[in-house]
């Protein structure tokens, strides 16, 4: 049996991240053997956004330093992990998509190095609208998110998905990956 492939899915805040993640998880069929990582963060179950197992910050800590996550970082104030059961999906041949970090992207290639990076993204008038939108943050705390976007935006990205059209399409793109069906390394 062959490893299966780690998808580690980075992008902006307000790229549609979550919302790709959610479809494609009822786009998928068991014979795609494809499974979407629960990120463990250090933010209330209830915060809105992704599903994910909430843990206190000594939580995290505690399964942190007990060597639980296969891959964690901080970004925004919070802690995100992705648990070691990832480890076992993957030596099964199971393929796992991570939602994951650009910033800690870089460092995969010390504890990841097959990773392969897949970008959501879209225009920046696209993004800021959808973070105004969702109201979790004021003007001001968007204005600094856009600004951080744009000094991660050299992202090195095996894809590139542009989700600013129907979701099913940004979706179909990355399951398309997933399944092995393309390897271009841009869709728009």
């Amino acid at each position: 049996m062959r490893d299966g492939r780690l998808i580690y899915l980075v992008g902006p805040s307000g790229a549609g991240k979550d919302s790709v993640l959610a479809r494609l998880r009822t786009l998928s069929r068991p014979a795609d053997r494809l499974l979407v990582a629960h990120r463990y963060i250090t933010r209330p179950a209830d915060a809105g956004g992704e599903n994910h197992v909430a843990l206190s910050e000594h939580e995290f800590l505690q399964r942190r330093d007990a060597g639980c996550f296969a891959l964690h970082w901080q970004s925004h104030g919070l802690h995100y992990g992705i648990g070691r059961e990832i480890e076992l999906w993957l030596a099964q041949g199971l393929s796992v998509v991570v939602n994951g970090s650009r910033a800690h992207a870089a460092t995969l290639g010390d504890s990841c190095p097959h990773a392969e990076v897949v970008e959501v993204t879209a225009a920046e008038a696209i993004i800021r609208q959808r973070l105004l939108a969702r109201g979790r943050e004021d003007a001001a705390a968007v204005d600094a998110r856009m600004a951080r976007n744009r000094k991660l935006a050299d992202c090195p990205a095996a894809l590139r998905i542009m989700n600013e059209g129907s979701l099913d399409d940004a979706a179909q793109r990355l399951l398309a990956w997933a399944r092995g069906e393309t390897r271009t390394t841009c869709l728009d």
